[in-house]
This record gives C-alpha cells, structure tokens and sequence, in this order.
C-alpha cells in the first residue's frame, strides 16, 4: 500500500486528489493539510511514502516543503511530488534541486497522477512530458573532454531516460529486462553521485551527453 500526503490550500483540489487516489487498490490517503507547515509536520510525524505538494501554499511554500522534506542535507528524506498550476521553470528547477521525485501540472490527469505517484514510490521520478525536455535544455552545458564515466551501455541508458523514456520503454528500445535496465540506472546514480532519475537526466543534458 502506498501511504499518501497531500498539501494544497484549495480544499476541492485536496478532495479531488483524495478520491483519485483512494480509487485505487494499492494508494491509501495518509493526511490532507491545507498549508506548508502542517505539511512539513504532519510528513514528519506520519513518514508517508509520498508527498503531493503544492507551490503556492501559505505559512510555507512548496518548494521550502520539498526542501525540507527532500532536500540534500536531510538525513531521510521523503519523496515528494511537486504539482502545480504554475508550468514556470523557475519552480521546476527549484523544486528538482531542493529534492522533489517529480513535478506534475494539475491539469495533468488522473492517469498521469497515478503514475507519478507509483513512480516516486518506488524510487523513478516523473516529470510532465510537456517541460521535461525543455526543463533539461537549461542544464545543457559544453560537456569537458573525458568526463563520462559511464560504460557504453549505461550511456545508452542514461540518454533515453534523458528523453523522458520510463524503464519500460528503455528496455524496449534497447532490448534491455526491466531489472538490467534499474541495474544500470542505480549503477549511474553511484558514479555520478544523484539521488533519482530526474538528477540523472539533468546531469546527461548538463555534461553534454544529450544534445538537441
């Protein structure tokens, strides 16, 4: 069962959110709170396997939530989700760097929430298909000469995820199992030192492996 946090300051999108996810066999809603605050406090008290969060709540917004949740100086982090009206790539980047597992529109869909959730619970992150690609183009850098430390087929790997590819479609596209490719995946995220996919992928657009 995957316990479930949502902070959102729109009681009918709390609702809303609520009976999509409990229509679910494997989703159970945990807490719904209406402000950063009691986000923070209630993901503390009641470790939720994923945290659905707005960006523009009161008391604290979404993004110091993230961060205080997920960030890189926390001992055990939670994973959370980021969901927004705001398709502003000021939010997206903040929200991937302070830690989020994922960053999702509301006008998304039911299906596509579904899956970000089930993606962030089981350590994938999930990012609107609408802003990944042009999210990742503002990592893009010259890549250093000899910097890559990855073999070939991690390579490969690492530049479909880039591409917004789930492990499934990887492993469709280059003849992979699904458990090689989360081998190579979790093998990259020890080489170069990221917490998710999503760091993954900003690392391959920032270094230069993928390019336009």
């Amino acid at each position: 069962m995957i316990r479930v946090l949502i902070a959102d300051d729109q009681e009918m999108v709390r609702v809303g959110f609520r009976m999509i996810l409990e229509s679910q066999p494997d989703m159970a809603v945990v807490a719904d709170v209406a402000n950063g605050i009691d986000a923070v406090g209630k993901a503390r008290e009641l470790r939720p396997d994923v945290c659905l969060v707005d960006v523009r709540m009161p008391g604290m917004d979404g993004l110091a939530v993230t961060k205080a949740l997920a960030g890189p100086e926390v001992a055990d982090p939670l994973k959370v989700v980021v969901v927004t009206t705001f398709d502003l790539d000021e939010y997206v980047h903040t929200a991937l760097a302070n830690g989020a597992s994922g960053f999702l529109l509301k006008d998304a869909g039911p299906a596509l929430l579904m899956e970000a959730v089930r993606a962030a619970a089981r350590g994938d992150a999930l990012v609107s298909p609408q802003i990944t690609v042009r999210l990742l183009r503002h990592f893009a850098a010259p890549a250093p000469v000899g910097t890559n430390p990855l073999t070939e087929r991690e390579t490969d790997v690492v530049r479909a995820a880039a591409r917004g590819l789930t492990n499934t479609e990887i492993g469709a596209e280059l003849f992979l199992s699904l458990s090689t490719v989360k081998t190579h995946l979790a093998a990259v995220q020890g080489k170069i030192g990221a917490r998710n996919r999503v760091e993954i992928a900003a690392w391959a657009w920032r270094t230069g492996l993928v390019v336009d």
